[in-house]
Parts: C-alpha cells; sequence; structure tokens
C-alpha cells in the first residue's frame, strides 16, 4: 500500500451537527461534556481515598466548570483579541472559540478557594485530578475529529486528514486530496499515554503534588510540540499564545520535579580519610 492509499485512508466528511428530532448536538460539545464527565468519576475514586465526600467534590467540580468555561474563554479570546468588534461578540461562546489549556487552568483557579476553605489537602486532590484530566481530554478529542476541529499545516505524514471535497467543517490550508496535520489526534494519543502512565504511577505512594507535576511537565511539554503542526496566531512571536503558556507550564513544573527529587535524594556520606602511618 502506498503513501497516496494510507492517506486517503484518513478522510471522511465532518458532522457538525447531530440532529435528534427539534434538539441539534455539536459532536465537539458532546465530546467535552463527556470528557469532563468521564474525568470526574475518576477523580472521585481517588478523591474518596483522601477524605473528600461526594458532596464535597460536587460543589468542588461545580465551581471547576463554571471556571473552566470562562477561563478556555478568556483565553481564547487573549490569543485572538483582533477578531472580535464588540464585547457581545467576546461573550458569545456558543459560537465557537475555546482554549482548553485555558479551561484547565480556569476550572484550577475557581475551585482552590473552595478546597482551601474545606481545609481539604490542596496537592493531593490535585493529584486526585490528574488522571481524570488525561481522560477528559482523551475523549473531547473525539469529538474534535469528528468535527475536523484544529486542522493544520499541509503534511505528507501518514497520519494526516485528507481534505474532502465539499464543504468542511474546519479550515483546510490545502487543495482537495492533500493532507494536513491533525493536532487533535496528536494531542489524543499523547493523552491516551499520559492517562496509563498516570494510573501506574497512582498505585504506588508519592509524595503530595506528583502526579499533577507529572500531568503539566508531560501535556505542557506535548502542546508546545503539537502547536508547531496548528495554524495559530503568533503575534510576531514564532510561538502561538498556547505554546507560551504550555512552555510556561512544562518548565515550571519540570522544575518543581527535579527539585522535589534532589531534595528526597540522601545525602553521599562522607568519606572516610585515613592518616598513612608508617
Amino acid at each position: 500500500m502506498n503513501l497516496t492509499s494510507i492517506l486517503a485512508a484518513l478522510s471522511w466528511d465532518p458532522i457538525v451537527r447531530i440532529h435528534l428530532g427539534p434538539i441539534s448536538i455539536s459532536p465537539h460539545g458532546l465530546g467535552t461534556a463527556l470528557g469532563f464527565l468521564a474525568g470526574a468519576l475518576l477523580m472521585r475514586t481517588a478523591a474518596r481515598r483522601i477524605g473528600v465526600n461526594d458532596e464535597q467534590l460536587h460543589r468542588i467540580l461545580t465551581r471547576g466548570l463554571i471556571g473552566g468555561i470562562v477561563g478556555a474563554r478568556l483565553a481564547y479570546v487573549a490569543n485572538h483579541a483582533g477578531d472580535y468588534d464588540n464585547l457581545f461578540e467576546v461573550l458569545a461562546v456558543w459560537e465557537g472559540g475555546i482554549s482548553l489549556l485555558g479551561g484547565i487552568t480556569g476550572g484550577i483557579l475557581a475551585a482552590l478557594p473552595m478546597v482551601r476553605r474545606d481545609r481539604l489537602p490542596v496537592l493531593r486532590l490535585l493529584d486526585a485530578a490528574a488522571p481524570g484530566l488525561a481522560l477528559g481530554i482523551f475523549i473531547g478529542r473525539i469529538g474534535d475529529l469528528i468535527v475536523a476541529d484544529h486542522l493544520g499545516k499541509p503534511t505528507d505524514f501518514p497520519l494526516g486528514y485528507t481534505c474532502p471535497a465539499g464543504d468542511a467543517a474546519s479550515p483546510c490550508a490545502a487543495a482537495v486530496g492533500q493532507a494536513v496535520h491533525q493536532p487533535a489526534l496528536y494531542d489524543m494519543a499523547s493523552a491516551a499515554v499520559l492517562l496509563v502512565v498516570l494510573l501506574k504511577l497512582r498505585r504506588r505512594t508519592r509524595d503530595p503534588g506528583f502526579l499533577i507535576l507529572t500531568f503539566g511537565a508531560w501535556y505542557g511539554t506535548a502542546r508546545f510540540v503539537e502547536d508547531f503542526f496548528r495554524l495559530d496566531e503568533t503575534h510576531g512571536t514564532g510561538l502561538s499564545g498556547s505554546q507560551w503558556f504550555a512552555a510556561t507550564v512544562a518548565v515550571g513544573c519540570t522544575a518543581a520535579l527535579v527539585i522535589r527529587r534532589r531534595r528526597r535524594s540522601p545525602p553521599t556520606p562522607p568519606q572516610e580519610h585515613h592518616d598513612a602511618l608508617t
């Protein structure tokens, strides 16, 4: 099988809406919602182990959901400020335009005050959330693939998306029959591997904060690399807003992991010196 036939196999007509009678559902929104619910269920199991009851977790997740929506929109608008003419357009989140990294950040920041108010273990709760975040990203990206969202630069990579004839759900920066990168697919694959790694690490006794720092270091690095294949605003810096943020998170979390490891390492015993006696 030649490369052209492989590329042709990775092509489908985007499904922008699923119509169920009078109801119209976006696969993108559905994937995001299912990802959040699945991540919350996975987090609940770990939260119970550290003494966080379901009622407390429900309040935290509700606050996190609201903060996530706000953060996702604000981060996107900040990176595409020139696309909006008035405040109404900024608030029209139903028209599309959200940032995953902004959503994660907004959700965490919104939930933290409630966690501190209830005197819950912040780092252990973030560790409980880490595998759920990876699972949520994995499921959410399925919705992105269905609508052919986040299509990137032209490529000959075998896992590229071949631009179909006719109207596509998302801009395809190539001619019909030419392939473009699929950052959503790459992100989904990265999140799947990260989920497996985090679940394995969770079985061992770890210092509080280890899992969430691992998540930040891995996902920040992955997004920094993946976004080179995307079409996004760089504002003359060579990097998109998401890449600057992802790089900051990746470097910060990696540095924190290294510092923690060094602090745990036992000091090297002093070497004994013997006088040479004759």
